[in-house]
């Protein structure tokens, strides 16, 4: 660039921290800056500047080679889960004009990626991830503690949806721990993933909805001995039986596909109780667009969750250390010892340890 030109540029960027002092106190100030700063610089649009010093909502197509390879460098032993993101959102992504939010219920044991695949497919769609403005995290023990308070929080979480896709059309929404909404909360939403065009002015049409459904462990041990387990578990439980029936019989578990198991995870968990989903008219009105099943880890896959952790902290790789740790953790069913019953849960704290 000519030393003219960097004069300006450098003027400009002094206009505009200036400004975003005075913001503090005036808010129309960035506003002016940011004008004025453009019109020196003839290089960069008000929004181009603005978006190089602010988070900046935008519309763009997903990086669908980084999030594959995301997906498999960090998740493990999930091949349902990792063919089933990719393509819907990658497909949701794409898609210039869709016809409903895209909404995703993930379910399965702890430990297993639930949490790991919401936060790769935040850092995918937004580039700060769980720290974006644009995506919202509500956890129900966190935000929906109370039973007495349903309704405070059905209109609490109306206004901030609304809120938030008005400023950001492709705003992303996670809800944790849906085993333990009460049940009701979540109709309150049922509006917004519907395949309404509009509904007071404000198109939901390209939001994301991602729900994350925990199993406890009770009943590991008893469903897979054949003794019946409370309903709590009825959703986990058929995904550990699906994924040992194909190791009995001496199947890879990367043939279990979807419809062996889908069907029968929107019915279970429609008629659970203790799903935060239970009798809702999100499932009744077929709005969530994927049930995704998450598969129990067997001893080689948290085998891989050490390297990864062990990779992630810049360590060197040691093989004697990955098996100490995987070999510390507990497997189901008492005789074949083929299961995690953590996950990968514990990896960090354990490796910490050695």
């Amino acid at each position: 660039m000519h030393p003219a030109g960097l004069f300006w540029v450098a003027a400009a960027l002094r206009l505009l921290l200036a400004a975003h002092v005075a913001a503090a106190f005036e808010p129309i100030s960035l506003g002016i800056a940011v004008g004025a700063a453009s019109a020196l610089t003839g290089y960069l649009s008000y929004r181009d500047l603005y978006c190089r010093f602010a988070e900046c909502c935008r519309e763009q197509p997903l990086n669908a080679s980084a999030l594959k390879l995301n997906l498999e460098e960090k998740l493990f032993g999930q091949h349902l889960a990792t063919e089933v993101i990719l393509k819907a959102l990658t497909g949701f992504k794409n898609n210039k004009n869709p016809k409903k939010p895209l909404t995703l219920s993930l379910h399965g044991w702890a430990g297993t990626g639930k949490n790991l695949v919401s936060q790769i497919a935040a850092e995918n769609l937004h580039p700060k991830g769980l720290k974006s403005n644009f995506v919202h995290l509500f956890v129900s023990t966190l935000h929906f503690p109370h039973e007495q308070h349903i309704k405070l929080y059905q209109d609490q979480l109306q206004r901030w949806i609304r809120g938030n896709v008005s400023a950001c059309a492709s705003s992303v929404f996670i809800f944790d721990e849906m085993d333990k909404l009460h049940p009701g909360v979540i109709d309150a939403i049922k509006p917004f993933l519907d395949y309404y065009e509009q509904i007071d002015g404000v198109s939901y049409r390209k939001a994301i909805f991602i729900f994350l459904r925990f199993f406890s462990h009770i009943g590991h041990y008893r469903v897979l001995s054949g003794v019946p387990c409370a309903i709590h578990n009825a959703g986990g439980d058929l995904i550990t039986k699906t994924a040992l029936d194909f190791w009995r019989a001496g199947r890879r578990r990367e043939g279990i596909q979807l419809k062996d198991l889908e069907p029968a995870l929107s019915v279970g968990v429609f008629n659970n109780k203790h799903s935060g989903l239970w009798h809702s008219g999100l499932i009744d009105r077929n709005l969530i667009d994927y049930f995704i099943p998450f598969l129990p880890l067997e001893y080689s896959h948290v085998k891989m969750c050490v390297r990864a952790e062990m990779k992630a902290r810049g360590s060197a790789i040691d093989e004697d250390v990955v098996t100490r740790v995987a070999e510390e953790m507990t497997f189901f069913p008492k005789d074949e010892k083929i299961y995690s019953d953590k996950g990968c849960k514990t990896v960090q704290s354990r490796l910490d340890f050695h």
